[in-house]
């Protein structure tokens, strides 16, 4: 592979031209298809094998019709202290509000509280549910002011006026501020590293094209695919990330090889032939973990998981063939000010900070190893207490107007208005539907935890009927949890009675099904992604105990990631400095999202600072210079690598959605657990008490695995240049 790659880097170098028009002609072919491509619809979520979407699926099929997907506004009047919304006064302002939020052009319908009862038992709570012809994300901003601005116009009559719902949603795309913060923070970590302003900004301008190409292609085949609009922000994130790092290291061993006295051609294809290599089977982990995500059984999941490892192949093809053309473009460019100035390469010193901290790790091996994991393992124990569930508007901010309207039903209607549990009865096998029907609620009804059941709907044939019922506590409450499975678990004695069945099902079921779900899939997407992941960097290393240990290092900094997440989240200490104003259980599917972009990015740095290590083995030196020698060269490039996806994912916290805060900071703070307590203290830990031993593998498993040139081997053959050499760019080597 080795040999292949440096071919291909070389030709690159060479035909620079040919390989810069091919991706700018791919970037401009799918760019076009995009444009001309139709817009991506809202994807209708759904997760096979669950008891609320055979509820949801049944309905469709009773129902025909009835379960439109338009957006929604539920409308909160809240008359002033003392005075209820029943007075002529206030009745009057909440009619004319009615009337404003019925006349627009997208409105399908809005309900005056009055006639549909949605006035609270004291009365001084109502509520009118807007419903919309069209989908949230095809809302137009007339419609939004519209509704916005009646809101602005009840207030003025005394009412508090707060509104939620699908349509208050903000429909931001792909890309944004936290972005544009991470990419700016990344060119200034590049720019220390790297200390040249062209070296710098290659990795950003190879990233944004590899990211360019894949969303380009992501819109043009939404249509085809059915891809939604949420299809393509795991790939825009690690498309980033990864194109970043890809060409960070191929850059990186370009410049060292230049340090050597290698011509830039020939520094171009060796960079490409060994840093070029790690980042093949980088890239491979990266895929195999968000191809993985098809393991849990959620379509829009498995389409975000490939889509994404789709952006992942790109970078690394553009760290493979367009890295080294543009090397050739400027192949000096990239180079530090004064190598540029005084026409003489620095070749880098023996004693930089990656030696010394490598060598203070291998100095003291055992309380390193220790105080690592006992650190990791003491910050993963609130993990125990995980409880998932997905936040709805109680998790906003108080400054939203939805968790204002999500408090306001609460306290009018009670904790458990928020979040009804929907009932379908299928009496399709029952001489009498609607007696079977009665029994079902009146059993529901009787039920400890459940406040209220609403008549039952039947549809038109009379063999289904539909009911609300809502409990006594809130949709993230433990208790609701229990009162479904409670009402789930008298269904056999029901249907014994009357014949008829039911399934329970509305949006808390949903998300309850949904933990139950992940939690259930978690551990075999585990084995099937971390044992994919031990075999590949078998064929890598040549080793059984490396791979073991670099699985074993990820699962500790995922736990402790995860346990930091309730600590914050969940149980709420030092909440207040993330800007969380409202602990609950955490999102369901972070786990899996945790677990699989981490997966991929903890192996980058696994691959990149452990193959200099196994290159340098290979080459001769003992165990222990082997590690000095990986941190020497590598450390430095993966620290940088790492402050980078730090600082892209801690922009997240800052925004104002709770979900999107979580992810942010669950993800930045696994990429330093792993970066820096993992792949830089445990890692040279190990590999120092382990000695040769960390690089022995059974005579037939040596046999059976695929040999791959990873480290360069043949590489290392070709002839060592002349000491100080000129170069045909100008340049020659001056060795500190």
């Amino acid at each position: 592979m080795a040999t292949f790659l440096y071919r291909l880097g070389r030709l690159a170098f060479r035909r620079r031209w040919y390989v810069a028009l091919v991706w700018a002609a791919v970037l401009a072919a799918v760019g076009l298809g995009a444009l001309n491509a139709p817009a991506a619809s809202d994807e209708e979520f759904s997760m096979p094998g669950i008891e609320s979407q055979k509820a949801f699926d049944l309905m469709d099929q009773r129902f025909p019709g009835t379960t439109a997907d338009g957006a929604n506004a539920r409308v909160v009047f809240v008359a002033p202290g003392g005075e209820k919304v029943t007075a002529a006064e206030n009745k009057e302002a909440v009619e004319k509000a009615v009337s404003g939020l019925a006349d627009g052009t997208q409105v399908a319908s809005a309900a005056d509280p009055f006639e549909s009862g949605a006035v609270s038992k004291d009365g001084t709570t109502a509520y009118a549910t807007v419903t919309y012809k069209v989908g949230p994300t095809d809302l137009t901003d007339a419609s939004k002011s519209q509704l916005e601005e009646t809101l602005v116009e009840a207030r003025d009559s005394g009412l508090t006026v707060e509104a939620g719902g699908t349509a208050m949603e903000e429909n931001g795309g792909p890309g944004g501020v936290a972005e544009l913060i991470g990419v700016a923070i990344a060119a200034v970590v590049l720019l220390v590293t790297f200390g040249s302003l062209a070296a710098a900004g290659l990795p950003l301008l190879t990233a944004v094209i590899g990211v360019g190409v894949s969303m380009a292609t992501i819109l043009t085949l939404a249509s085809t695919l059915g891809l939604s609009t949420t299809t393509g922000t795991l790939a825009m994130m690690l498309g980033l990330a990864v194109g970043i790092d890809y060409a960070l290291f191929v850059v990186s061993r370009y410049r060292e090889e230049r340090a050597r006295g290698r011509t830039p051609d020939e520094a171009a294809g060796l960079a490409a032939g060994t840093a070029g290599s790690a980042v093949v089977f980088a890239g491979l982990t990266v895929v195999i973990a968000l191809a993985g995500l098809a393991v849990v059984g959620i379509p829009m999941l498995t389409k975000m998981g490939l889509a994404a490892a789709g952006a992942v192949v790109v970078g690394v093809l553009i760290a493979l063939t367009l890295v080294p053309a543009l090397l050739g473009f400027w192949p000096n460019a990239v180079l530090t000010r004064r190598a540029r100035k005084s026409g003489r390469v620095q070749k880098s010193g023996e004693n930089n900070g990656g030696t010394r901290w490598a060598r203070f790790v291998l100095r003291r091996p055992v309380p390193v190893l220790l105080l690592g994991v006992v650190g990791l393992g003491a910050l993963a124990v609130p993990m125990t207490d995980l409880q998932l569930g997905m936040p709805g508007d109680e998790a906003k901010s108080t400054s939203t107007t939805e968790r204002r309207a999500y408090d306001a039903l609460a306290e009018g209607f009670g904790p458990g208005f928020n979040g009804p549990l929907t009932v379908v009865v299928d009496a399709a096998g029952d001489s009498d539907p609607k007696g079977a029907a009665e029994a079902i609620s009146k059993e529901i009804a009787a039920t400890k935890g459940v406040v209220s059941v609403s008549p039952a709907q039947f549809n038109e044939v009379g063999d289904t009927a539909v009911f609300s019922v809502v409990p006594s506590t809130a949709p993230t409450d433990e208790r609701t949890t229990n009162l479904v499975e409670t009402i789930r678990g008298e269904r056999s004695g029901v249907e014994s009675e009357t014949g008829a069945t039911f399934e329970v099902t509305g949006t808390t079921a949903l998300n309850i099904d949904i933990s139950d779900k992940v939690q259930a899939a978690l551990i075999p997407y585990l084995v099937v992604v971390v044992g994919l992941a031990i075999i590949l960097l078998m064929v890598v290393f040549r080793s059984l105990l490396v791979p073991l240990k670099a699985a074993l290092g990820f699962l500790l900094s995922v736990l402790a990631s995860l346990g930091v997440v309730v600590l914050v989240f969940q149980q709420g200490h030092g909440a207040g400095l993330m800007g969380v104003e409202q602990t609950g259980p955490i999102m369901s599917l972070m786990p899996i999202f945790l677990v699989g972009i981490v997966f991929g990015l903890a192996m980058d740095y696994e691959v990149f600072l452990v193959s200099r290590m196994r290159e340098a083995y290979v080459h001769g030196e003992s165990p222990e210079q082997s590690v000095v020698s990986g941190f020497r060269h590598s450390a430095r490039v993966v620290v940088a690598a790492a402050l980078i996806m730090i600082a892209v994912f801690a922009g997240f916290i800052g925004e104002a959605d709770s979900m999107i805060k979580m992810i942010g900071f669950g993800l930045a703070s696994a990429v330093l657990f792993d970066a820096f307590v993992v792949r830089m203290a445990i890692v040279p830990a190990v590999l120092a008490l382990l000695g040769h031993r960390a690089w022995w593998l059974p005579g037939w498993l040596d046999r059976l695995l695929p040999r791959v040139d990873v480290e360069g081997e043949a590489l290392s053959r070709r002839p060592e240049p002349d000491p100080a050499p000129a170069d045909p760019a100008g340049l020659e080597v001056a060795r500190t």
